[in-house]
């Protein structure tokens, strides 16, 4: 199904990023597996432009945690998430990597997996950066495929019955992000969809076959699709439970980044500020205690409109 869905999107060229690859292989070592680009330098191909983010494919868990306790946490609330940075030629390049193995990345972006927050944002531009070997790579673009046909054949009895594929991707794009706790502006899924309007164009008409057989598409007249009323209905609210859980998972990664994410209050006050253009303090309560105080500060930011 890889290759006949997801054209790949190829890794910046750029020595400081190749740099930042050769050093996580040499953190992980022998765990590492793949090594994914993803985000906003993917798009602009500058790694000294905000965080670099990725995500390490690893062999297990426990391997790719400094400690029992993370690893569990990975296990049970992949990922973990994790912030370095590397000096390189007099800069630094600052990375944002989280952990996932390959049965758990298989899963998490299938038709098996409820919540879209891996076929969401895995049906989005990825780069492969690096792989051990071709199995893995095999493995790992084929789980980038299924997020496409995931993503589609969920989000399509909840979208327009006919569009074009930037208005489908803008809308499914749009449905996947109202399921977390996000900084972004309610136009993200906008601009995403017009940013790589070739690239949704392409692996909309790549999947197509795999879709529903009520789903048309040409890049020319767009797409099309027929479904009845109580299964869009039954869809909408498949999408409203989601919202729900994602919330819920959103507190929980946020309250499990407390003691697993080295540097997380600091990176979470950093991205708020750049997605939202407020500014985020972080009271010295929060810091000496967390768990107790971060609640508050979650629902300050809340009704400041910092995310949604």
């Amino acid at each position: 199904m890889a290759n006949a869905v997801t054209p790949l999107t190829p890794a910046p060229d750029h020595h400081a990023l190749r740099h930042l690859v050769e050093s996580l292989k040499h953190r992980y070592k022998d765990c590492a597996a793949s090594i994914l680009f993803y985000g906003s330098c993917l798009r602009s191909g500058d790694p000294y432009d905000g965080l670099v983010d990725l995500y390490l494919i690893v062999d297990n868990y426990r391997c790719a945690n400094s400690g029992v306790a993370g690893a569990f946490w990975n296990w049970l609330l992949p990922p973990n998430v994790f912030y370095a940075e590397f000096p390189y030629e007099g800069k630094t390049i600052r990375c944002k990597y989280a952990l996932l193995t390959p049965d758990d990345f298989d899963k998490g972006t299938s038709p098996r997996w409820f919540h879209s927050y891996l076929w969401g944002r895995f049906s989005q531009p990825t780069a492969i950066a690096w792989s051990r070997d071709t199995e893995i790579q095999s493995r790992v673009a084929t789980c980038m495929a299924q997020a496409i046909v995931t993503l589609l054949n969920r989000a399509l009895p909840s979208v327009p019955p006919k569009g074009s594929a930037q208005s489908l991707w803008q809308d499914a794009l749009k449905l996947s992000y109202g399921t977390e706790l996000r900084p972004e502006s309610p136009t993200r899924a906008q601009q995403l969809a017009a940013y790589n309007a070739d690239y949704y164009s392409t692996v909309t008409e790549l999947a197509a076959p795999l879709l529903s057989r009520n789903f048309t598409f040409s890049p020319d007249s767009g797409y099309t699709f027929k479904d009845d009323k109580p299964r869009r209905m039954l869809n909408k609210l498949g999408w409203r439970l989601r919202s729900l859980q994602g919330k819920l998972l959103s507190l929980a990664r946020l309250s499990k980044a407390l003691f697993t994410f080295e540097g997380g209050l600091d990176y979470i006050a950093w991205k708020l500020e750049r997605h939202s253009g407020q500014t985020v303090e972080i009271p010295d309560k929060v810091r000496r205690y967390p768990l107790l105080f971060v609640w508050g500060m979650v629902w300050r930011l809340y009704r400041r409109g910092i995310f949604r």
